[in-house]
C-alpha cells in the first residue's frame, strides 16, 4: 500500500494530475463559450454534451467538425462567383407568373431569386423518369447528340455494368472533338473503389478533364476544412439545350456493394429531363463548381444561349444551396412553402431529419387542415440517420401527417416536394441537416398545374409501392428501438 501511495504523491504524477484537471477545466469552459456562437441552440446542446461528458475527445472534435463553413479563402471565391453569376444570370429570359397564381408563389420566387441569383424562366418543357436503368440510357442517348459541350456533375461516379454506355458515349463525344467535362465528389466517388478507379482511367484514355470535387485535403484554401463537406448535386448538360437534373447517382442500383446485393437493396430515384431556358441556369451552376475545382472561368457564351426549343410552358427557377450560402437556401425554400400550402403537401425524401423550424411548419400545416403525406422508406441504409428520422414519426402521426413506408428492399430515394396545385420541387436536397447545412445541393422549384399532374402520377405509383404506418403500429415498437431512435436523433443534431 505504501507503494501505492508513494507513486501516488511522486511529483511527476501530480504535476500530470493537476496538468489534466486543469485542462479539463479550460477545455470545459472555453466549450461554453466557443460552441453556442451563432449555431442553432439543438446543436450547441448537443456538442456541448459531447464535451462535457468527453471533454479531451469531444472538443478536438468540435474543433476539426464543429463549424459548417468552408474555409475563408473559399467562402471569398464563393461570393465573387456568385456575383459573377447574378450579372450572367441577368441575360437569361426572365418570366412572370400568371396573374392569378397565389400570391405566396410570387413571394416564393422573389425569395429565390434573392438567395440564388437566378431568376424564373418561363417556355421550359420537362419530362419524368423513374426507371433506375432507363434514366442513365437516356441521358447517354442524350450525350451521343453532342454537338457543343457535354457537361457532368455527379455526387457518386462509378463505371460497371449499368453505366458503362454512359462512359462510352461521353468518350465517343471526346474522341469526336466536343468538349467533355467531368466532375464528381471526391468522397462519394472514392468510397466505390474498383468502379471510381475504372471510371478514371476511362476518362484519361479519352483526354476528358476531370476534377474531384471537394478533395479530401485537411489544409486546403489555407486553413483546415471538415472533410463531410460534400458536393451532392446531380446534373448532365448537353449544348446548354438538355438538361437532367434530379436524385440519381451513376451508378448501379445497387451501387455495387456485396452486402446491397445480398439484401436485395437497390435505390428507387426520380431524374428530370429539360428543355428550354432553365438549362442555361444548370449550366451556370455547372460552371461555378468547376471553377472552384478547376480555376478555369468557363465563357459566358458557352453558358448562356438562347434556347431552341421554347414550346414548353412550364416556369422553372434553379435554388442553388450549400456552404457557401449562408441563408440556407433549400430550408428557407421548403419553409415558406410549407407555410404557404392550403391543401396538400406531399413530400418524398429518402433521410428526413429536419430541424425545429422545419418540424414546426409540417406539424402546423398539418393542425391548420392540411392534408399533408411523408414518404420515407420502410429500412435504411444508414443507420443513424435511419433511427434519428424514426425519431419524429410520432410527433407528425399525431399531428395528422400521413407517413408512407416504401417497402423494402427499395430504399426510396427521390427527393420532391409538391404544394396544392401549384408548385413542385425537385432536386438532390435531402429534408436533412446535411442537406441544409454541409452539402451542396441543387433544388428546381416548376410551377404549373400541368407538370404537377406528372408528378401526382410518380406520388401515385409510389403510394402502389408502400405501406402506411399507423400511430397504432408506431406505439407498439419495442422500447429498446425507442431509446436507440432518440439517441440518433441528438447524435444528428451535432451538425
Amino acid at each position: 500500500m505504501s507503494d501505492v501511495w508513494q507513486w501516488v504523491m511522486d511529483p511527476g504524477v501530480l504535476v500530470a494530475t493537476y496538468l489534466y484537471w486543469t485542462l479539463d477545466i479550460v477545455v470545459r469552459l472555453v466549450g461554453l463559450i466557443v460552441v453556442p456562437r451563432n449555431r442553432r441552440p439543438g446543436s450547441a446542446i448537443a456538442w456541448l454534451l459531447a464535451i462535457m461528458v468527453f471533454p479531451l475527445l469531444g472538443f478536438p472534435l468540435y474543433l476539426m467538425l464543429g463549424k459548417a463553413q468552408l474555409p475563408r479563402r473559399r467562402r471569398e471565391k464563393q461570393q465573387v462567383i456568385n456575383r459573377l453569376m447574378r450579372v450572367r444570370a441577368q441575360n437569361i429570359p426572365d418570366s412572370e407568373l400568371d396573374a392569378d397564381v397565389p400570391s405566396w408563389l410570387q413571394s416564393a420566387v422573389r425569395l429565390n431569386r434573392e438567395l440564388g441569383a437566378f431568376p424564373l424562366t418561363g417556355s421550359n418543357s420537362a419530362d419524368l423518369e423513374i426507371d433506375y436503368d432507363t434514366s442513365i440510357a437516356r441521358m447517354a442517348a442524350d450525350i451521343r447528340s453532342a454537338r457543343e459541350s457535354v457537361h457532368v456533375l455527379f455526387y457518386i461516379m462509378g463505371l460497371d455494368e449499368v453505366t458503362e454506355d454512359f462512359f462510352a458515349a461521353l468518350a465517343e463525344r471526346a474522341d469526336a472533338g466536343v468538349p467533355v467535362r467531368v466532375l464528381y465528389d471526391h468522397w462519394g466517388a472514392l468510397s466505390h473503389g474498383s468502379q471510381y478507379r475504372a471510371m478514371r482511367r476511362t476518362l484519361d484514355a479519352h483526354g476528358i478533364e476531370h476534377f474531384p470535387m471537394n478533395p479530401i485535403q485537411p489544409i486546403r484554401d489555407g486553413a483546415f476544412q471538415r472533410p463531410d463537406l460534400r458536393n451532392h448535386r446531380k446534373m448532365v448538360i448537353v449544348d446548354g439545350e438538355i438538361g437532367w437534373m434530379g436524385s440519381q447517382n451513376l451508378i448501379a442500383a445497387h451501387y455495387d456493394k456485396p452486402s446491397n446485393i445480398r439484401r436485395g437493396l437497390h435505390w428507387q430515384e426520380t431524374m428530370v429531363r429539360f428543355r428550354g431556358p432553365i438549362v442555361s441556369e444548370l449550366n451556370l451552376l455547372f460552371a461555378t463548381d468547376w471553377y472552384f475545382e478547376s480555376e478555369q472561368m468557363l465563357g459566358e457564351d458557352t453558358l448562356v444561349k438562347p434556347s431552341p426549343d421554347t414550346t414548353g410552358s412550364y416556369e422553372c427557377q434553379l435554388v442553388p444551396s450549400g456552404p457557401g450560402f449562408v441563408a440556407e437556401n433549400n430550408l428557407a425554400l421548403f419553409n415558406q412553402l410549407f407555410y404557404s400550402a392550403t391543401r396538400r403537401i406531399v413530400a418524398v425524401s429518402p433521410y428526413f431529419v429536419p430541424d425545429e423550424s422545419m418540424l414546426a411548419a409540417l406539424v402546423t400545416a398539418a393542425r391548420r387542415g392540411v392534408e399533408v403525406e411523408l414518404f420515407v422508406s420502410e429500412i435504411g441504409d444508414q443507420f443513424l440517420v435511419f433511427h434519428a428520422q424514426r425519431s419524429y414519426y410520432a410527433m407528425l402521426l399525431e399531428a395528422g401527417v400521413t407517413i408512407w413506408l416504401y417497402r423494402a428492399p427499395t430504399i426510396l430515394h427521390a427527393k420532391h416536394v409538391t404544394i396544392d396545385d401549384s408548385v413542385t420541387v425537385i432536386g438532390s436536397s435531402n429534408m436533412d441537416m446535411r442537406s441544409f447545412l454541409l452539402q451542396m445541393e441543387c433544388s428546381l422549384m416548376i410551377g404549373g398545374t400541368d407538370f404537377l399532374a406528372k408528378m401526382r402520377e410518380v406520388e401515385a405509383t409510389y403510394r402502389e409501392r408502400s405501406r402506411e404506418l399507423t400511430l397504432e403500429e408506431w406505439r407498439r415498437r419495442p422500447r429498446t428501438m425507442q431509446v436507440v431512435d432518440n439517441l440518433c436523433r441528438l447524435a444528428s443534431s451535432v451538425v
